[in-house]
């Protein structure tokens, strides 16, 4: 009921827009993706951060020698502060993905799809309360839905973690 509920939220907010959210939504299914081989993947965090950066390296060397080919490349261009925020992006990257991929692991998937939730309702509360982005009626509707689907997710996973339930694992 609650993936339903919160399904319609989101598909409510995408109807009432006038094009296909296609990056909101590549985004939501490719991390959902991610999600899902992380947890099912029977691989370490360590390891499999590596095994991903070994994977990517050679797309990301392509892309920087392209920017340098193009005169495009920046490091080592502007400031030491610069290039040292660079670098340590690296660093800042890989903590939360180490953590993301333990929580993964821990978390049954629903929840951890739910978990999902709060990063854009925090980005949102910041984008009407501090930025005076405009909320609409769709808006109010949809996060209406997405909450209260939360709401009763969580509910629902605290009633089935108490002492004595039959049904805790299910």
């Amino acid at each position: 009921m609650s993936v339903t509920l919160a399904a319609t939220g989101v598909i409510y907010l995408a109807c009432q827009g006038e094009e296909v959210p296609t990056v909101a939504l590549v985004l939501a299914g490719s991390f959902g993706l991610y999600g899902l081989l992380r947890k099912t993947a029977k691989v370490d965090a360590i390891l499999g951060l590596g095994v991903e950066t070994a994977l990517l390296l050679p797309l990301a060397i392509g892309y920087l020698v392209y920017l340098a080919a193009s005169d495009q490349c920046r490091f080592g261009t502007v400031s030491w502060r610069t290039d040292v925020l660079l670098a340590s992006g690296g660093i800042i990257t890989a903590v939360p993905l180490l953590w993301f991929t333990n929580a993964a692991r821990r978390l049954r998937l629903a929840t951890l799809g739910f978990l999902q939730y709060i990063a854009p309702s925090g980005q949102f509360l910041l984008a009407v309360g501090l930025f005076g982005e405009v909320f609409t009626q769709a808006h109010a509707i949809s996060f209406a839905c997405i909450w209260t689907a939360l709401a009763i997710y969580s509910i629902d996973a605290a009633a089935r973690s108490m002492p004595g339930r039959k049904d805790r694992n299910a």
